[in-house]
């Protein structure tokens, strides 16, 4: 009895053992949150209720979001316009360091990202995640054509998402409004037909060119919405933690409101379009819930650039909605209302609720941070612009700014550099879409520097760059020093792909 008594405890000695190894390797997997990104297109600081008073459009579910994670109040894309800010999302760097110096990808035009280049989805990858973007991907691909020079859309795409991270894809090629007209299941369009559709005007407006035949303008945000919850309940009953960059199609034109929404908001369609984009975080939110992975999930909702005029400013301001709110211009232009967005991030396990942040970030700052959850080393030649902001979604106490400084960029290629209340503008008028624009400061004698204390002029009315020369110096030498070193965080100096001009000769 004694000897089989020691032989038991033995084999309960390794039973034991074998159950803590498992427990421990299954506890440290879980220690790794899931991570969802959801990029909305086109959606103005002002267009979410939680952040404007004077919003006529109630976002619930976003606000809810806000309530129950952070916020932040000084949040930026690296661009105020849609291409180059996708870019800066995956790779934590600014696009202006590419040959991309304005202006965004069109239809058929190769590859933003380098195939050698890491991106927040290949680190992930590296760590273990399952990856996957559901959506707008709009930063080039590599179609193959005929001998003739046109697009063979049946032929597998040589250079997809796939190539730079993530394990699966599935989307559209860009914009709404921007041909051809597929859902791309990783290296195949999904059509077993080709057409084509003619172009529209309006807020429905899209350009003419080929369609699939399974691809219908008013549906595809639902579509997505839809393969992102399968994904997520497919995802939930594995061990490994995912990433899911979800990037949506709205409310960029065309807008398109399903009957659903319609009518449903202060503002016109418009809003309604809005509410379809707050319904997409909802649907998000119960499926993690369904699913009981909330607590461990990393969910961060924002917006690639500010409210574009194609939704029609006007008709938005005769609502009495304001979609930049306080701030001046829209999308495309160097002004706040051009790159100032929405973020919030929630982690029930980690984020404290209710949390307000006037930190400065920027939509570069995910790679860095991602990087941190996973204590993972950047190397020098990886996220040059990137910023961790994990202390900051920690509510931990901080005696400084996350960043430095940061650097915006507009469409037509003008440069800003913001570092506490200072913003300076290397350029005259709103480098975009605004008054003036590039064409009406030509008739206008304007200076080529603009200074703005934000702090006492948060709407860009008063530019004090005569009066503050040491200021405009100061901010000058960081600035060329971001560009010489071919980066903004501290390391070592990279190189940019081209040549960047700051201030362009008059």
């Amino acid at each position: 009895m004694k000897v089989n008594y020691k032989i038991s405890a033995l084999k309960l000695f390794w039973i034991l053992l074998l159950i803590w190894c498992q427990t421990t390797i299954f506890s440290q997997e879980k220690k790794l949150p899931n991570i969802i990104y959801i990029l909305a297109d086109d959606l103005g600081y002002g267009d979410i209720s939680h952040l404007n008073n004077g919003s006529k459009i109630i976002t619930p579910s976003i606000d809810k979001l806000a309530s129950e994670g952070i916020s932040f109040t000084d949040a930026h894309s690296n661009s105020a316009v849609c291409t180059p800010t996708r870019y800066g999302v995956l790779t934590g760097r600014y696009a202006w360091r590419t040959w991309m110096k304005s202006g965004v990808l069109w239809s058929y035009d190769k590859p933003l990202i380098a195939k050698k280049r890491e991106t927040v989805a290949s680190l992930l990858k590296k760590k273990g995640y399952a990856t996957a973007c559901i959506g707008k991907w709009h930063l080039g691909l590599g179609w193959q054509k005929n001998k003739d020079s046109t697009i063979n859309f049946k032929k597998t795409i040589k250079e997809t998402p796939n190539d730079i991270g993530f394990d699966e894809f599935y989307g559209i090629t860009a914009s709404l409004d921007i041909p051809p007209y597929f859902y791309i299941e990783n290296r195949k369009i999904t059509a077993s037909q080709i057409s084509t559709i003619n172009a529209t005007i309006g807020k429905g407006f899209w350009r003419e060119g080929p369609i699939g035949n399974d691809f219908k303008h008013e549906d595809v945000l639902p579509h997505l919405t839809n393969k992102a919850i399968k994904y997520i309940n497919k995802q939930s009953k594995r061990k490994t933690p995912f990433f899911l960059y979800l990037p949506l199609p709205a409310p960029h034109t065309p807008i398109l409101p399903t009957p659903e929404f319609k009518g449903k908001s202060n503002a016109g369609e418009y809003g309604d379009f809005v509410l379809m984009v707050d319904n997409v975080v909802k649907q998000v939110e119960e499926v993690l819930k369904i699913n009981g992975i909330s607590e461990n999930t990393l969910l961060i909702f924002t917006s690639d650039n500010g409210f574009a005029p194609a939704a029609n400013t006007q008709e938005q301001l005769a609502f009495g909605h304001t979609p930049s709110k306080n701030y001046r211009g829209y999308k495309a232009d160097i002004y706040e209302g051009g790159h100032r967005i929405p973020f919030i991030a929630k982690w029930p396990s980690q984020i404290k609720k209710g949390i307000t942040s006037n930190q400065t970030i920027c939509l570069t700052d995910l790679m860095a941070t991602t990087a941190a959850i996973t204590k993972t080393e950047l190397q020098a030649n990886e996220a040059e612009d990137s910023y961790n902001i994990l202390p900051v979604l920690l509510d931990e106490k901080l005696k400084n700014p996350i960043r430095e400084a940061t650097i915006h960029h507009s469409i037509d290629g003008v440069f800003a550099i913001r570092q506490g209340k200072w913003k300076l503008i290397f350029g005259a008028g709103s480098g975009g879409w605004s008054y003036p624009t590039k064409k009406e400061t030509q008739n206008l004698k304007l200076p080529l520097l603009q200074l703005y204390n934000l702090e006492t002029d948060a709407s860009e009315t008063t530019n004090i760059a005569e009066n503050n020369p040491k200021i405009v110096e100061k901010l000058t030498i960081l600035m060329k020093k971001y560009v010489d070193n071919g980066r903004s965080t501290p390391g070592e100096p990279q190189k940019n792909d081209t040549e960047t001009i700051i201030l362009p000769k008059k």
